[in-house]
């Protein structure tokens, strides 16, 4: 099975003083140990990119170089699959914005979901569930 990674997940597999640092190594190197693999979407790049270099979130956040390789690795590695964006993606995502009545704060998740599931991933790996039971169509699974 390939498991979709949502930024939440990889700021915490990679951010050695996130509270979910151990379990989200241990999820994933389960996963990846039982043959699973993993998708990412060009997005969560971004988004993890600006996660880590903020030091409003952490006392030690990330240079820009240090996250930009951490990115790049994460993207690189034989273990992942690109998940892009293609043309399902917005028509989902509008569409899900629209039944489930979702405002701004929501846009990247939704975005990343649909993006995940018109590569036809259907699991999520994160640590704020309840941002993808919304759409009814995941496994989600949390550290």
């Amino acid at each position: 099975m390939i498991h979709g990674v949502d930024t939440s997940l990889l700021v915490a597999r990679e951010v050695s003083g996130h509270p979910s640092h151990g379990a989200a190594r241990a999820l994933v190197a389960r996963l990846l140990d039982g043959g699973d693999g993993l998708a990412l979407a060009p997005q969560v790049l971004a988004e993890f990119i600006h996660v880590v270099t903020d030091p409003r979130r952490f006392s030690k956040p990330l240079t820009m170089t240090h996250a930009r390789e951490r990115a790049e690795r994460w993207w690189t590695a034989k273990e992942i699959v690109a998940a892009l964006p293609g043309e399902r993606t917005a028509p989902l995502f509008l569409g899900w914005l629209r039944e489930h009545d979702l405002g701004r704060k929501r846009l990247l998740d939704t975005l990343l979901a649909a993006t995940y599931l018109s590569n036809d991933i259907a699991s999520i790996l994160t640590t704020n569930a309840r941002d993808f039971h919304v759409f009814g169509r995941f496994k989600v699974l949390e550290p």
